[in-house]
C-alpha cells in the first residue's frame, strides 16, 4: 500500500510538470514566434479545451478501464505534447501538439482524484495535490535554466525526459494496483452518469464554484511572469521566468500544511481558511510598492491560500453526493475546472491588453469571492437536503 501511494504521488508530480511551462516560457516564446502577448491565452485555451473533453469522457473511461492504464496512456500523451512543443518552429504548430498535451491531463486528473477520494483520507488528497505543486514548481526552474543555457525549446524537451522516467516507474508498478483496483472497479461499475448527477442538489453551484477557483488559479499560472514583466521594471528574463514558480510554491506549501491538519479541521473549514489567506495575498499584490519583493510574497501567499481549496472540493464529493455519483461529479468538476482554465486566462489576456496587466489582482479578487460564495451556498443546500426539518 505504501509503495502504491508513493507511485500515485509521483503521478501527480508528472501531472504538475507541464502546467507552468507555458506561463514561465511565454515572454521568450512570444518574441520567438513574433506574436502579441495575449496569444498565450489561445494556446492555453486549446490545451484546456482538450482537457475538458477528456474530463467529460472520464466517467465512461473510468467504468471501462483500470486507473493504472488510464495513467500510462495519459502520461504518454503528455510526453507527445511536450516533445511537440519543443520542436515547434511556428506559432500554429503549438495548437497541433496542444491536443495530446490536454487530453493526457484531463483523464489522469479525474481518474486518480476519483481513486483517491474513494480510497484515502482528506490528508492523502491534500498531500496528493501538494505533489502536483512539486511538479509545477520544478518546471519553471527547468525553463529558467533552459533560457540561461539554451532556448525555451529545451525547457519542454527536458521536462519530457523527466516524464519518460515517471512513465517507466508507472509501468514497473502495474502489479501494485491489482488488489485495490479490483474493489474500486466493482464500485465504479454501479456509478451514475453525468445527466443524472447534474440533477442532484448542490452539484451545479459546486461546479460553478470550481470554475471560479480554477479561473483565478489558471490566470496566475499563465500570467504571473508576465505581470512582473509588465509592472516591475529592470528585471532579467531568467528572474521573470522564475516568478512562474511563485504560485506553485505557495500551492505546494498550502497543501503540505493542509495535509497535516485536514483530518482535524475538515474540508469546509479548510476552504474558508484558504480563501481568507488568498485574500491577504491579493491585498499584498495590490499594494503600490515599486520593488518586486512584496508582490512576489503576495503571489506565494495567494498560492498558499488556494492550496487546500481544489483537493478539499474534490475530496468532499463522495460524502456530499454519494459514491454512486462521485465519479461523475469529479469528472464534471474537472470539466468545470478546465472550462475556467480555458476561457478566463484568455479573457484576462485581452483585458490586460486594453487596460494594463496591473488589473490582475482585481481580477483574482472577483473569482475568489465567487468561489467562497457558491461553496457556502452549496453547503446550505446539502444541509437542507439532509436535515429532516428545514432551518
Amino acid at each position: 500500500m505504501g509503495l502504491l501511494l508513493a507511485v500515485i504521488y509521483l503521478i501527480f508530480i508528472s501531472l504538475g510538470l507541464p502546467d507552468s511551462l507555458l506561463g514561465s516560457g511565454w515572454p521568450q516564446m512570444q518574441i520567438a514566434f513574433g506574436v502579441p502577448s495575449s496569444y498565450a491565452g489561445y494556446v492555453s485555451m486549446t490545451i484546456s479545451f482538450m482537457t475538458i473533453i477528456s474530463a467529460l469522457l472520464s466517467p465512461r473511461i473510468i467504468r471501462r478501464f483500470h486507473t493504472k492504464w488510464i495513467v500510462i496512456v495519459s502520461i504518454f500523451l503528455t510526453i507527445l505534447g511536450l516533445i511537440g512543443f519543443s520542436v515547434s518552429g511556428a506559432y500554429w504548430m503549438l495548437f497541433a501538439f496542444a491536443v495530446p498535451y490536454g487530453l493526457g491531463a484531463g483523464a489522469i486528473d479525474a481518474s486518480v482524484n476519483h481513486y483517491v477520494a474513494n480510497n484515502y483520507s482528506g490528508a492523502v488528497m491534500n498531500f496528493l495535490h501538494c505533489f502536483y505543486g512539486v511538479g509545477a514548481v520544478i518546471s519553471p526552474m527547468i525553463m529558467a535554466l533552459a533560457l540561461r543555457l539554451a532556448r525555451w525549446n529545451e525547457g519542454y524537451r527536458w521536462t519530457a525526459f523527466i516524464q519518460m522516467g515517471i512513465l517507466a516507474v508507472c509501468i514497473l508498478s502495474l502489479p501494485l494496483w491489482k488488489k485495490k483496483e479490483a474493489h474500486t472497479q466493482e464500485e465504479v461499475g454501479n456509478s451514475a452518469g453525468i445527466r443524472d448527477t447534474l440533477k442532484v442538489a448542490g452539484v451545479i453551484p459546486t461546479l460553478i464554484s470550481f470554475f471560479a477557483y480554477c479561473s483565478g488559479e489558471a490566470t496566475c499560472f499563465l500570467w504571473t511572469s508576465s505581470y512582473f514583466a509588465g509592472v516591475k521594471q529592470g528585471l532579467s528574463n531568467e528572474l521573470i521566468a522564475s516568478f512562474g514558480s511563485l504560485i506553485f510554491g505557495g500551492l505546494m506549501f498550502g497543501r503540505l500544511i493542509s495535509g497535516l491538519i485536514s483530518n482535524r479541521l475538515g474540508d469546509r473549514l479548510l476552504i474558508r481558511i484558504g480563501i481568507a489567506v488568498e485574500l491577504v495575498g491579493i491585498a499584498m499584490v495590490m499594494l503600490p510598492i515599486r520593488h518586486y519583493a512584496v508582490a512576489a510574497v503576495g503571489f506565494v501567499i495567494i498560492g498558499t491560500g488556494m492550496g487546500p481549496i481544489y483537493p478539499a472540493i474534490q475530496h468532499m464529493a463522495p460524502d456530499n453526493f454519494g459514491k454512486k455519483h462521485s465519479a461523475a461529479v469529479i469528472g464534471l468538476q474537472m470539466a468545470s475546472a478546465y472550462a475556467g482554465s480555458t476561457f478566463m486566462p484568455m479573457l484576462f489576456g485581452n483585458l490586460q491588453q486594453k487596460v494594463g496587466i496591473g488589473i490582475m489582482p482585481i481580477y483574482l479578487l472577483f473569482f475568489a469571492l465567487v468561489n467562497i460564495g457558491l461553496i457556502e451556498y452549496t453547503y446550505r443546500v446539502i444541509h437542507k437536503k439532509d436535515s429532516p426539518v428545514s432551518d
